[in-house]
């Protein structure tokens, strides 16, 4: 298989970040990276503009963990109640979800985050305290925690408000057309 050198200059998930000399088939650096300018050829003097693209990167890295470190502590300052329906036994109708949690993060905070990077094994069903890990970035973890509280529970009806008795329904006689 024919391969080429080349110099990356953005990230492109599964093969590399910027600034990185990467191996991969001519056709695939040849008909997309090059043309779409995500990647330079390996040449002496692309070598030298190598340093400028690591500068680039140092700088957007530093960028980025700034960032997750902030959206963590502001994480961790948080406090989110979800409310569960629930039965009589008390067990949740309904459960908190990875989908629940990003949007609920995306409401209190306005940062949006991707539901794949919370650690959640299975939804959560349970009532009280629970943590959750999410990922913000490949050094930055924050700790959320939030609680989950059953919906208030309604008072019962006076007794004959609403019930249907037997005089009250109408009987129809069940006819067979055939």
């Amino acid at each position: 298989m024919p391969s080429t050198e080349i110099i990356l200059t953005e990230n492109i998930p599964g093969l590399g970040a910027e600034a990185d000399v990467v191996k991969v088939r001519r056709g695939y650096a040849r008909n997309f990276l090059l043309p779409q300018g995500k990647a330079y050829e390996v040449t002496k003097r692309s070598l030298r503009q190598l340093d400028n693209l690591k500068a680039k990167r140092a700088t957007r890295e530093a960028a980025e963990l700034n960032e997750a470190e902030e959206l963590s502590r502001r994480i961790g300052k948080l406090k989110v109640v979800f409310t569960l329906e629930t039965g009589e036994t008390g067990k949740a109708f309904g459960s908190v979800t990875a989908q629940d949690l990003v949007k609920r993060l995306k409401n209190e905070l306005g940062n949006e985050i991707d539901r794949h990077r919370i650690v959640l094994e299975h939804p959560l069903k349970t009532t009280g305290e629970h943590e959750v890990s999410i990922k913000l970035h490949h050094d930055v973890t924050a700790k959320f925690i939030f609680q989950i509280k059953p919906a208030k529970e309604e008072t019962p009806a006076p007794e004959g408000a609403g019930e249907v008795t037997e005089k009250a329904r109408p009987y129809r006689k069940r006819t067979d057309s055939k």
